[in-house]
């Protein structure tokens, strides 16, 4: 078969999605399939292009996939593509992804996430891995996942969204409940998320998210366990604990070797654990979800859990949580990757 891998992007998660891509492409490699790497923004810059070679030699854009300790600097990479257009997709990457039989999207955060990727894939013909431009439309933005949450009993903290566009005097004085978690609404990874205690660190939280993104949620802390629930075709995989080392689960202790903990299946008493994974799948449904996600949640002191958020293009790099779970359900890396491939061919 042969398959295109998109990776990289303009969003935050930028160099997370090169090492999914990266480890995607070797495991269907591993495979036998004919595989291209590329860059969704920067594109193919070479003058001889021909999709059928670069199939063949399994051309791939990056030897040394590694991520950073901090999120990179986006505006420098734009400045670095030779096409200065500004269209998103870089050169010839809509025609290697006609050439493929599916395009696997490893991409993750802005366009790769919101549905814009998928939207205009669509309408060239082309299919590719994961849900469809509604589904992570819906699960991208964390304002309008609250909103299908609360129509659907989806246990979920109490929550406020604050718009860019009316921000001025007193507009954040409506929220009083202290620790608070601060979110940009689309961004990933824990991107300018920030966990504050009063309302000085509260007010100076939002604006640094309003750097990321136009709408800001501002959740309730809840103190407790970090957990997440894969779901592949519907179903959900065994349930993941997540314990940093220090702090919490943010961008350093997501991607750096070493900084976490995670245990799976979780040590859970088993029906707290079943039911989790049933409100994960409720939670797929809802958000009209398809082929494969994850879902994470807090458990508190007293045994309820609350579910935060779905990712719909999950990290598949060497320490993601989806990948640790479909082992410990008996599915190895390169099955993973095919067996998303063939849910996918079928929606």
């Amino acid at each position: 078969m042969k398959i295109v891998v998109l990776a990289g992007g303009l969003s935050s998660e930028r160099d997370v999605s090169i090492l999914s891509g990266s480890k995607i492409a070797g495991a269907l490699r591993s495979k036998g399939h004919q595989v291209v790497l590329i860059d969704v923004f920067m594109g193919y810059e070479g003058d001889d292009f021909d999709a059928d070679r670069l199939f063949a030699e399994n051309y791939d854009f990056t030897d040394n996939a590694v991520i950073g300790t901090e999120a990179p600097d986006i505006e420098a990479v734009k400045k670095s593509r030779k096409n200065q257009s500004g269209v998103f997709f870089g050169d010839h990457v809509i025609e290697l992804c006609r050439a493929a039989d599916i395009a696997f999207l490893g991409l993750h955060g802005g366009e790769g996430e919101d549905g814009s990727v998928q939207a205009a894939l669509q309408l060239y013909g082309v299919k590719y891995t994961g849900s469809d431009q509604l589904g992570a439309a819906i699960a991208m933005h964390k304002g309008v996942t609250k909103g299908v949450f609360l129509n659907s009993n989806v246990p979920t903290p109490p929550s406020r969204l604050y718009k860019r566009e009316f921000m001025g005097e007193g507009y954040l004085d409506s929220w009083e409940d202290f620790p608070c978690v601060v979110k940009p609404c689309s961004a990933g990874s824990s991107v300018g998320v920030q966990i504050v205690a009063d309302r000085e660190q509260f007010v100076a939280a939002v604006g640094a998210a309003f750097r990321y993104d136009d709408d800001v949620l501002v959740e309730k802390y809840i103190k407790g366990r970090e957990f997440s629930v894969g779901v592949l075709g519907g179903k959900a995989l065994p349930v993941i604990e997540i314990i940093p080392n220090e702090g919490w689960y943010d961008y350093e202790n997501k991607y750096q070797a070493g900084a976490t903990t995670e245990i799976c299946p979780a040590e859970l008493d088993e029906e707290i654990a079943e039911k989790m994974q049933r409100e994960a799948e409720h939670a797929f449904e809802v958000l009209r979800l398809k082929v494969y996600g994850r879902v994470d949640f807090l458990l508190d002191s007293q045994n309820r859990f609350y579910c935060l958020e779905a990712n719909t293009l999950p990290g598949m790099t060497p320490m993601s949580l989806l990948p640790q779970e479909a082992k410990a359900a008996g599915i190895d890396y390169p099955e993973l990757c095919e067996k998303i491939i063939e849910l996918s061919l079928k929606k």
